[in-house]
């Protein structure tokens, strides 16, 4: 069975076809990067309107990628929350449009689902039960996964997450836009013992975060250097972003290892932008080699959103049962916001 899906919950655009037999076939994505980069952020309108002018354009090509006909499809997954109501409502509606049309399901995806189940398009594929850490976006959560559609939410963000904290940071030291991946390149260069930082939370017991603290320490640093020193300077600025790097991610790594052992799993799965970083992933390596365990990660290029992770969460809950096929409804409303722990199985 050939899924296409449609990923446009934010600021990128993305389409794949998974084959729930043959794997991911085909894949493109499309980021808009450099259009909200003049602006520091995301900005909804400008969202919405560029992946209407993408979606089509990205369908035709992964369906040529794949050698593959419109009438080799067998039913579309669209990411139906959370995200940006406008941009949600882009890919909802194209991808029920073209179910419509062709008299196929349309399947609509939780889209930390999607990302929770990234890791299983690498190679190896882990298996059930596992421990993960979500690190995506505007969200952080630790959850005991025991199959599709099985989830226990042990821990979660109770005010910035982790992706917020690199990028407030970052544009706090005047970095780009997305801060957070240029605030690790730059943390390459720095030394992370410099400058102490707190690790909000990292003690308290339970497997909740809060990095907000963590900003505010890093604007009192800047201010401080600035007093003293007038300015800060390349390798100050370097310094401070390893130090900002080194925060967050001892807290995730602490967190994440808290719960594999509190869990008895020896299975650990790290999904979404932030399991991109190279720090986070040699560190949540290491530990997990020291204690006979294993950890797993999507590949690089499908940290980010991206369709093939909306196909692929299509294609388990088919293969696990938890979609009706027969059931073809359209029109259904996006969820900006939704709980990964509301899932409807």
């Amino acid at each position: 069975m050939k899924i296409l899906g449609i990923e446009s919950s934010c600021d990128e655009t993305g389409v794949a076809i998974v084959d729930t037999e043959q794997g991911l076939l085909a894949h493109a994505l499309h980021t808009q990067i450099a259009m909200h980069q003049a602006y520091g952020g995301v900005v909804p309108e400008l969202a919405s309107r560029d992946h209407i002018r993408r979606v089509i354009p990205l369908i035709e090509a992964v369906i040529k990628e794949a050698n593959l006909s419109l009438q080799d499809i067998d039913a579309v997954a669209y990411t139906a929350g959370p995200g940006l109501a406008g941009a949600l409502l882009v890919g909802a509606s194209v991808a029920q449009a073209f179910a419509w049309s062709h008299n196929l399901p349309a399947i609509p995806i939780h889209h930390l689902e999607g990302h929770l189940l990234s890791p299983m398009l690498a190679d190896p594929v882990p298996a059930f039960p596992f421990i993960a850490l979500l690190v995506s976006g505007g969200h952080t959560q630790i959850m005991r996964v025991d199959g599709v559609g099985q989830y226990e939410l042990l821990g979660e963000t109770l005010d910035d997450a982790a992706g917020e904290a690199f990028d407030k940071s970052a544009k706090l030291l005047g970095l780009p836009y997305p801060g957070g991946p240029h605030l690790s390149k730059l943390a390459e260069q720095g030394d992370e013992t410099v400058y102490s930082l707190p690790r909000p939370m990292k003690y308290s017991h339970d497997l909740d975060f809060s990095f907000s603290g963590l900003k505010t320490a890093v604007l009192t640093t800047l201010h401080k250097i600035e007093a003293e020193k007038g300015t800060l300077d390349t390798q100050n600025k370097a310094n401070l972003a390893a130090s900002v790097q080194a925060a967050i991610v001892d807290v995730l790594g602490f967190k994440a290892i808290k719960a594999i052992k509190e869990s008895g799993l020896k299975r650990l799965v790290v999904a979404g932008g932030v399991g991109a970083n190279k720090q986070l992933r040699a560190f949540l390596t290491d530990e997990m080699q020291k204690r006979g365990g294993t950890v797993y990660f999507p590949p690089l290029q499908l940290c980010t959103d991206n369709g093939a992770m909306i196909a692929h969460a299509a294609s388990e809950r088919v293969k696990a049962g938890l979609v009706d096929l027969s059931h073809k409804q359209y029109g259904e409303s996006v969820r900006p916001r939704w709980a990964l722990d509301e899932l409807s199985l």
